[in-house]
């Protein structure tokens, strides 16, 4: 790869300096800003949902059949298009970030391969979400196909944040980090299990939004579901949630686990509370726009608290130098198996 680089020409191996040195910290931190570029888009997506400006820009990749720019449009109005065509750029923004991210991780010595396809993942999450968007245009805003955009969406934020922390600094071969026992394999299950109830709800919540309001716009479909009957179904997948975070953060207290585990415990249930809160009131208020919007954030932010716990009770495997086995092919890696 590195001669794929120096064929490239000086531009690229000028960026690739501007990204910082081939470091593991470099790549933490380009991970930590793809986490939030990831979220941002997430909920700025949302935003033109709730502001009807799905189709402010009516086609792709233009946003006018004249113009790739907002121009005046008699049908339009140039606050919808303005907003719409935010987003767009936005998604330079990301792909920035992720073309960053896989160049630290390209220059990492040693390489680790874990990280390499890690990276991967950002740059071709934005391309496949680049195309996907041109159809949620095309489809006007068919709930299928945006439901789809919002998952991937969550599948890359997962991405980027395994990239931060698998790209933390070296830790101890005990299982832990700081005071505490190591997590026990039961307890790591119970943290599986949790993620995969929060990926459940999300998906379930996506559910909810393409079945009520804020379509994005006048001419969208909606999900043909009974609203009463999915919001319930979200919320009892919420009480489970909620169940399985109280009872892995109570065993961790009871296993002795690290002060770090118990703490991505209870700060998810925190973040589980405001998050059912904000979903209790946007209910029982009819659904107004800015609380959806928060509520998208909020389902963001239990996203990554939830990522979080997972690899802060996984055990933790010492990496070897990528060069004892090849260039591309490290030993045992700095690992938090999912």
């Amino acid at each position: 790869m590195k001669h794929l680089l120096a064929l490239a020409g000086p531009r690229v191996l000028s960026a690739a300096r501007i990204v910082g040195p081939p470091t593991l910290p470099t790549v933490h931190r380009w991970a930590l800003a793809a986490v939030v570029v990831n979220v941002l888009i997430t909920v700025t997506g949302a935003a033109v949902r709730v502001t009807g400006s799905g189709l402010g820009c009516p086609t792709w990749p233009r946003c006018t059949p004249e113009s790739f720019v907002p121009m005046a449009h008699d049908e339009i109005s140039p606050i919808n298009m303005a907003i719409e065509f935010g987003n767009r750029l936005l998604t330079f923004v990301v792909l920035v970030v992720a073309v960053a991210c896989l160049l630290a991780a390209l220059r990492l010595a040693p390489r680790r391969r874990d990280l390499v396809l890690l990276a991967w993942l950002q740059p071709i999450g934005v391309a496949f979400q680049g195309i996907w968007g041109g159809l949620v245009v095309r489809s006007a805003l068919n709930p299928v196909t945006v439901s789809v955009h919002f998952v991937v969406s969550i599948g890359m934020t997962a991405a980027a944040y395994a990239l931060y922390a698998r790209s933390r600094a070296q830790v101890p071969a005990t299982g832990h980090e700081g005071p505490g026992r190591p997590v026990r394999r039961e307890v790591r299950a119970l943290a599986r299990a949790l993620v995969a109830s929060v990926f459940v709800l999300v998906v379930a919540g996506v559910v909810v939004t393409g079945t009520g309001p804020h379509s994005g716009d006048e001419m969208a479909s909606r999900f043909g579901f009974d609203i009463e009957t999915v919001a319930r179904i979200h919320a009892d997948i919420a009480y489970v949630t909620v169940g399985l975070t109280f009872a892995l953060a109570f065993a961790l207290h009871i296993t002795g686990a690290s002060g770090r585990a118990r703490r991505t415990a209870w700060t998810l249930l925190a973040v589980e509370a405001a998050q059912g809160l904000v979903g209790y009131v946007q209910y029982f208020t009819g659904v107004p726009a800015a609380l959806v919007n928060l509520h998208v954030l909020g389902a963001s932010l239990v996203w990554v608290c939830a990522l979080r716990v997972l690899f802060a009770t996984g055990p933790h495997v010492p990496a070897e130098p990528a060069g004892t086995g090849g260039t591309d092919r490290p030993g045992r890696l700095d690992r938090v198996p999912a």
